[in-house]
């Protein structure tokens, strides 16, 4: 496998550039979580730029630009219409926007810019995957599309299972225990991590695809220790009191399994 190492370089400056353009429409719009749709964004279009500018097979190209760029737009539109358009700032980035005042742009642009290195760092199994050179997809490109698909439409269905919840006149308060959300408290979070152990087995191949792997691995720790269920925990236990404590009790964090006895 002969990979073009300058292209994750153009991934990486075009990716900053980028996320310096969202960082400047947050201060018109005083809405930082547009940040999440740009990660998104990002990601999938390096994807596309390295399925049309590397020197791997064709078909092996066609997989790393449709899996990335597919994922990257249903991910994006989805963070777009459930957060961004006519919603107030997440309360995530309203706490954020308050420790970090009186400088609190200045440590989002940083912010910002951050999430465009972890784009390009997250991006190499889509690199790795457009270099492959050789004859057909392998195996573990096919068992890869596969985990893919599975963590594509279970993640769809996770999200919109959540909104059709929150649609409900009656939610407020309540906590989204039916369909997916009945077995795990973040079954979007999962299968999120599905898609990428599929990203990642489609790069396989031999020592150098090893790389690849930081992307399950980053994924997973920014999902159970950072950014994703320690925050998301913390909001839901502050609206939703002692009924998201036993949900808590009864309901797996992360890997769904079935709920303990007093989970209705």
């Amino acid at each position: 496998m002969s990979v073009d190492w300058l292209l994750l370089l153009w991934g990486w400056l075009g990716a900053a550039g980028f996320m310096l353009a969202l960082w400047a429409l947050q201060l018109r719009t005083g809405n930082a979580g547009i940040v999440d749709v740009g990660w998104a964004t990002a990601l999938g279009a390096l994807g596309v730029f390295y399925a049309l500018a590397s020197n791997g097979g064709v078909e092996h190209r066609v997989l790393a630009g449709v899996t990335a760029g597919f994922w990257g737009l249903r991910l994006a539109w989805h963070l777009l219409v459930d957060r961004i358009l006519g919603r107030p700032e997440e309360g995530r980035y309203v706490t954020l926007r308050t420790n970090w005042s009186p400088h609190e742009q200045r440590f989002f642009l940083v912010f910002f810019q951050a999430q465009a290195l972890l784009a390009a760092i997250l991006s190499l199994p889509f690199l790795l995957t457009a270099s492959r050179t050789q004859s057909g997809l392998q195996i573990t490109e096919w068992v890869g599309a596969g985990l893919w698909l599975v963590g594509l439409v279970g993640e769809s269905i996770a999200d919109r299972q959540l909104s059709a919840f929150k649609a409900q006149a009656d939610s407020r308060g309540r906590v989204c225990n039916v369909g997916l959300w009945r077995y795990s408290r973040h079954p979007n979070y999962f299968f999120e991590w599905v898609i990428w152990l599929g990203f990642a087995l489609c790069a396989t191949s031999g020592l150098i695809g090893l790389l690849a792997w930081t992307g399950p691995a980053l994924i997973l720790f920014f999902i159970l220790r950072v950014t994703g269920i320690p925050p998301t925990e913390a909001q839901s236990l502050k609206s939703r009191g002692d009924a998201y404590r036993e949900y808590q009790r009864t309901t797996s964090p992360f890997f769904p399994w079935f709920p303990k006895e007093g989970n209705d």
